[in-house]
């Protein structure tokens, strides 16, 4: 077993977030002789593009681990960012500082493609585009864009749509069928080290999103062969009308739900989600939604995220808190003003402020009795916190876990 200096990785933990705040500036040339057909995991902007940069020219690697704590983080492209990626003697090196003032964070790799990357679907279609890996978890995004946009309704933090207008053709983004995904899964599972998916996407009708979940889950069930449990399926969904059709999600096989409620705040909900409001319900009944799929899927089966930033500091630990005492996994997400979205131009919080935030989050999500693996079934373990919980010792089973000492 590796060992870190705990205070190496607590370091890493802070470079990551500061990463997901303020990105990491890259040269593109740096990363043109890697292999993207055979060994390394390129950015497919499925759903969201996180970069603060507007590039589309060439491919650069979706994410890293450091060498010596072994953490994740993600690759967000900002050229303004004093975090910096530099190559010596064909190996890689997160930097801080520029020109002769260079601090040397850690040596990294980049993650590697799975083998399910290079297989195509039996209609034809580049497995790869269907879906993507999320560590060792399998993310499906059906549709990449929302419908939404048409009535005027768009999240003001989301950029779904501009995502699409600029990658749908650059990464051959279509709608998913049932039968593609199933394909997809069950060739990631074969590799032994995928476990989960997610299933999301955009906004679409209520009766239309429940028979096309139903329809996806079914259709993974009978093309792998696994049972609901080995599956563990996770479908994130809207706040339905009626209550019960949250039932109906639990009954076609799927072990894991979510409903992203994105902000506590009730007026700020009603500002920055309003075609939530207008097609999902009011902020209590967002809540009750949340209630009843705890008591449907239990205790740490059940997720819900913030983007944190966009509300005042004690409202977004209050939402967290709460969810988190009946069972709901929730924290935040680190706000980017995207490119494409309502509040592009706009700042957010200092990283200091995140970091704050997602050290108090970590202790509302133990104090609330959460594990490590339902955190992953949950938001899988590429996400801040999964960091974490790794510095706090605890590891996934198919995980290369490293021992921290003082």
């Amino acid at each position: 077993m590796k060992t870190c200096k705990r205070s190496t990785a607590r370091k890493h933990i802070e470079t990551v977030i500061r990463i997901e705040n303020e990105g990491v500036a890259i040269d593109p040339a740096l990363f043109k002789n890697l292999d993207y057909n055979n060994t390394y995991l390129e950015q497919v902007r499925a759903r969201f593009d996180w970069n603060f940069k507007n590039y589309v020219e060439s491919k650069i690697p979706q994410s890293f681990h450091f060498v010596s704590s072994n953490f994740y983080s993600p690759v967000y492209w900002n050229d303004k960012s004093d975090i910096s990626i530099q190559k010596n003697d064909n190996k890689f090196y997160l930097v801080e500082g520029k020109n002769d003032k260079i601090d040397v964070i850690d040596e990294i790799t980049f993650d590697k493609k799975p083998k399910f990357y290079n297989l195509i679907t039996s209609d034809g279609k580049d497995m790869s585009r269907i879906a993507q890996s999320a560590g060792t978890r399998v993310d499906i995004t059906y549709s990449s864009e929302c419908s939404l946009k048409d009535k005027g309704l768009d999240c003001k933090f989301c950029n779904i749509n501009a995502t699409k207008s600029r990658f749908s053709v650059l990464d051959k983004l279509d709608w998913k069928t049932p039968k593609q995904i199933a394909e997809v899964i069950t060739a990631a599972y074969k590799e032994d080290n995928y476990h989960g998916f997610n299933l999301t996407g955009g906004f679409i009708p209520e009766r239309r999103e429940v028979e096309y979940y139903i329809d996806v889950i079914e259709a993974v069930i009978d093309e792998s062969g696994l049972s609901p449990e080995e599956i563990r399926g996770m479908a994130c969904v809207g706040a339905p009308s009626e209550l019960s059709i949250i039932d109906k999600y639990k009954e076609a096989g799927y072990t894991n739900i979510a409903t992203n409620m994105e902000v506590w705040d009730e007026d700020m909900f009603k500002y920055i989600c309003p075609g939530k409001i207008q097609f999902g319900g009011n902020h209590d009944h967002w809540v009750k939604t949340l209630e009843h799929e705890v008591e449907i899927f239990g205790k740490g089966n059940v997720r819900s995220l913030f983007v944190g930033g966009l509300e005042s500091k004690d409202r977004l630990l209050e939402g967290i808190e709460y969810l988190n005492s009946i069972g709901v996994i929730s924290q935040p997400c680190i706000w980017k003003p995207c490119i494409g979205s309502a509040l592009e131009g706009h700042r957010a919080p200092e990283t200091y402020w995140h970091q704050d935030v997602m050290d108090k989050t970590f202790s509302i999500i133990k104090k609330n009795g959460f594990t490590f693996e339902q955190y992953y079934y949950g938001l899988g373990s590429t996400n801040v916190l999964g960091n974490y919980f790794r510095f706090n010792g605890e590891w996934l089973p198919w995980e290369e876990s490293v021992d921290f000492i003082d």
